[in-house]
């Protein structure tokens, strides 16, 4: 027969891990499924080595939250594991993330993180640990194809707390492994329930910053693990002319406008960041307008395989920032290069960024894939076409 889970067997004959980052999402799905029956294994990673982060409210995986993660499955009567994933974090994540940060990109390191040690690395152990399944505490949906090929990753009911957008390089054969108890409620329910349970951390607070970033501050960040990465260069307009000089790009990000540290008398964006010749380049708004992208690393978990999508393209729904809405794209692969043409476009695009496509603009629609932003096209040498000669020369 099949459970809640969508597993076969008994519960109580079912073992499964649940990655318990300590905050009151996992913990609700821990204490949910130690109530089903379940055989119910708590896992937390050590990540980093925190220092004055432990006690600092609103950085995920710090000291404080290996701690709330025991207390819980102590409440909760469960068996609890610490993995000590530090090397592996550093190698997969941090490093990569300073990496692409200096070559002019935004990384999404919530996603790296997805992708490489949870659902790869932590998702193997639960494996060997004889587990039918490993469970989580995000907001996304799975639920098995009609015609029994696997399961299918959808948006969760609560559009608020929709986290599918940094899910979306989970493979089929994860998604197979993979359990999301918490698709299927709002926020509020889930407290709800953690209250019921009588777990310590019900009301605790959601945690909002990249756990190896303590002040908030990028660069600082990227300093420390790569001294000498910020090398001065030029400002410069898109129109040609140099405005002024800046101490790194690690400084800067693309649609930025406040803190460019010049004055010209009207409203300048950061457009793009230049790597190789070290260059800030700044135009106006409208310069920022991407319509283009071309993608790499695309990981496809939609009907078919990538390959049968082909030049004439399927149209999609495209998310390229978590925090917005799916807006309509046409997805099309020639020679393996895949890009998306954006209907309407998006402002501030950046490369290092997702990419991630949904089968309509439902709030439950179903994820369709997604890939990392290589580079974004959109109207910058227009303007600078149509703004040459209009612009005196920099003296």
């Amino acid at each position: 027969m099949l459970n809640s889970l969508d597993l076969p067997g008994r519960p109580e004959e079912t073992r499964v891990v649940v990655a318990m980052s300590g905050g009151v999402d996992s913990s609700v799905v821990a204490g949910l499924l130690k109530r089903q029956g379940y055989d119910v294994v708590g896992m937390t990673l050590q990540l980093y080595d925190h220092g004055a982060a432990v006690h600092r409210k609103g950085s995920c995986c710090a000291g404080q939250d290996i701690h709330d993660a025991r207390r819980v499955a102590e409440r909760l009567g469960i068996p609890h594991y610490v993995l000590d994933y530090e090397d592996r974090f550093r190698e997969a994540v941090i490093d990569a993330f300073a990496e692409s940060y200096i070559s002019g990109e935004t990384p999404v390191p919530c996603i790296a993180c997805n992708q490489t040690v949870k659902f790869h690395d932590l998702l193997e152990t639960a494996r060997d640990l004889g587990a039918s399944a490993l469970a989580t505490g995000h907001y996304v949906q799975s639920r098995p194809l009609s015609d029994g090929r696997g399961r299918a990753l959808y948006r969760p009911i609560d559009p608020e707390r929709d986290q599918s957008y940094f899910l979306f390089a989970t493979t089929r054969a994860q998604l197979d492994f993979l359990r999301f108890p918490l698709g299927g409620l709002t926020k509020p329910e889930t407290r709800e329930i953690a209250r019921e349970l009588g777990l310590p951390i019900a009301d605790k607070a959601d945690s909002q910053d990249i756990c190896f970033v303590p002040s908030g501050r990028y660069s600082d960040v990227i300093e420390r693990l790569k001294p000498g990465a910020a090398e001065p260069g030029r400002i410069v307009h898109v129109d040609g002319r140099e405005l002024g000089r800046h101490d790194g790009i690690i400084h800067y990000t693309i649609g930025q406008r406040r803190g460019l540290g010049i004055a010209v008398g009207e409203p300048l964006f950061v457009v793009r960041l230049d790597a190789d010749r070290r260059e800030v380049v700044v135009g106006p708004r409208e310069a920022l307008i991407t319509r283009r992208l071309v993608l790499r690393d695309v990981n496809w978990i939609g009907d078919g395989t990538l390959a049968d999508i082909g030049p004439e393209g399927i149209e999609v729904y495209a998310k390229v920032r978590s925090s917005r809405p799916p807006t309509p794209a046409l997805v099309q692969v020639r020679a393996g290069a895949v890009s998306v043409d954006l209907v309407v476009g998006e402002e501030g695009v950046a490369p290092g960024q997702a990419c991630v496509f949904y089968e309509s603009r439902d709030d439950i629609a179903r994820v369709l894939g997604g890939g990392w932003i290589d580079r974004a096209a959109g109207p910058v040498e227009t303007v600078a076409r149509s703004m040459a000669g209009a612009q005196p020369a920099a003296t």
